[in-house]
């Protein structure tokens, strides 16, 4: 079972990055579609999306968003980060079998609240960027290591 530790707001720095990427498949446009309930055929249906002026599926603008919460919550600042907002700038489409890579950088630290502004990019395989932005976050107060179960949500 993989462990992850996080990052106290003591141990941030202004410039400090991360790097994660992730493949888009078919399944993850399905799965997104599910959970979130949108069910746009530009997203969901072949046939449709190669009439569009993208010629064919692209993933949803927030699964680009998801990547970013993923980063935020796995490695910077990590574990027992609250997410308080974001703002997004959806540069490209995204496609099935594009390798999306996130970047997080540390743009400013607020030390009286443990407040952090990340400087957020997704560029795809071509190093084209796909979704610019900034995250707001509280960092942990707490050094800690959790481990991480893909399957321990219960369910109901």
């Amino acid at each position: 079972m993989p462990r992850i530790q996080n990052h106290t707001f003591d141990e941030l720095s202004i410039g400090q990055q991360v790097e994660r990427s992730h493949t888009v498949t078919p399944g993850d446009l399905q799965r997104f579609a599910d959970a979130s309930g949108d069910y746009n055929p530009l997203h969901t249906d072949p046939e449709y999306a190669a009439s569009t002026p993208f010629g064919g599926c692209i993933a949803h603008g927030m699964f680009s968003g998801g990547l970013i919460s993923a980063t935020l919550a796995m490695q910077l600042p990590g574990p027992g980060t609250v997410y308080l907002g974001q703002s997004l700038s959806f540069r490209q489409p995204v496609r099935v079998g594009d390798t999306l890579t996130v970047t997080l950088t540390v743009s400013a630290l607020e030390p009286r609240r443990q407040r952090v502004t990340l400087d957020c990019i997704v560029v795809n395989q071509a190093g084209r960027k796909v979704v610019t932005g900034s995250a707001d976050v509280i960092a942990p107060a707490e050094r800690e290591t959790v481990n991480v179960e893909r399957d321990a949500i219960p369910a109901g």
